[in-house]
C-alpha cells in the first residue's frame, strides 16, 4: 500500500537536525524483530527512528513464490514497523524517497535543493529501496517495479553456506549497469572494500554470515532536475537468511 510522499514539517525540522552526517550514508533493508519482519533505516550498527521516516516510504509491494502480488503494507509497532500481508510472501520490498539534500562549505547537510542552497558545495536527490527473500527463491528474482536500482541474484540457487561465493546483477532502470557499489555486509562491515559491477552488471562477493545477509549496491545516477541536484544517488538492499544449524 502506497504512503504519502510529503514529509511533515515536524519530521522534516528532526531529520535536518540529524543531518551532520552524509545524507547519503543510510540505507533500507528488512530483518526479523521480535518474530516479525521489520523495516529497518540504517548503516551498520545503526538502527534508526524508521517510524518516523514512514512518510517518506513511497511504496510497499510483496509477492508469493511465484511472483505473483500479495497484498502488504507496513505497520507501526512500537519503535519499529512491520509488514503485514493477507497470505505469506517470499518477497517483500519498499521504496525510500529521501529526498534533496545540500552540503554547505561547514559540512553541514540540509534537506533542500541547491535552488534554495545557493552556496551548496554538493546537492543530490537521495533513493533507497529494499528487496527481501523471505524463503529461497524457486525461480529467478523478478524486477519490481519502481526500483530504479535493483540488486538479484544471477543464479535461483542462493549458496547456504557462510564464505561461498554468491554472483549478483545490478540492474539500473531495467538493465545491468556497470559500475555499481557492491557491498557484502552493509551492517556487520558498512566500511569494508566494496566491488564493482563489471560491464555485464555482475560481480560476485563472499557471503559473510550463516544468518541474515544484506548486500547493498550503490549507483550515483544523472539528476533529473539540475536546477535542484546534482546527481541522484541510488541504494538498494537484497536481504536474506542463511539457515543455521538445528538446535
Amino acid at each position: 500500500m502506497p504512503f504519502a510522499r510529503l514529509v511533515t514539517a515536524a519530521l522534516t525540522a528532526s531529520l535536518m537536525t540529524a543531518a551532520a552526517a552524509p545524507a547519503d550514508a543510510h540505507g533500507i533493508w528488512f530483518a526479523q524483530r521480535a518474530r516479525q519482519l521489520a523495516l529497518v533505516y540504517g548503516v551498520g550498527a545503526d538502527d534508526l527512528d524508521a517510524v518516523k521516516r514512514l512518510p517518506l516510504i513511497t511504496s510497499v509491494t510483496g509477492y508469493d513464490a511465484d511472483g505473483a502480488p500479495v497484498v502488504t503494507k507496513l505497520r507501526t509497532a512500537g519503535a519499529i514497523p512491520v509488514v503485514d500481508s493477507e497470505e505469506p510472501v517470499a518477497i517483500v520490498a519498499a521504496i525510500m524517497d529521501y529526498g534533496l539534500w545540500s552540503k554547505t562549505p561547514d559540512g553541514e547537510w540540509h534537506n533542500k535543493g541547491r535552488d534554495e542552497v545557493p552556496t551548496a558545495t554538493l546537492a543530490e536527490h537521495n533513493w533507497k529501496y529494499a528487496v527481501h527473500l523471505t524463503q529461497m527463491p524457486i525461480k529467478p528474482v523478478p524486477m519490481l517495479a519502481g526500483h530504479t536500482l535493483q540488486l538479484v541474484p544471477v543464479d535461483t540457487a542462493i549458496p547456504q553456506k557462510m564464505g561461498q561465493p554468491m554472483k549478483v546483477r545490478a540492474y539500473y532502470k531495467g538493465k545491468p549497469i556497470a559500475g555499481a557499489t557492491i557491498m557484502a555486509d552493509y551492517v556487520n562491515d558498512p566500511d569494508e572494500v566494496a566491488v564493482k559491477t563489471a560491464a555485464d552488471g555482475t560481480a560476485t562477493i563472499r557471503l559473510r554470515n550463516q544468518g541474515l545477509n544484506v548486500l547493498m549496491a550503490i549507483y550515483v545516477g544523472p539528476s533529473d532536475d539540475k536546477a535542484k541536484a546534482d546527481h541522484m544517488e541510488h541504494r538498494a538492499a537484497l536481504s536474506f537468511i542463511l539457515p543455521h544449524l538445528p538446535e
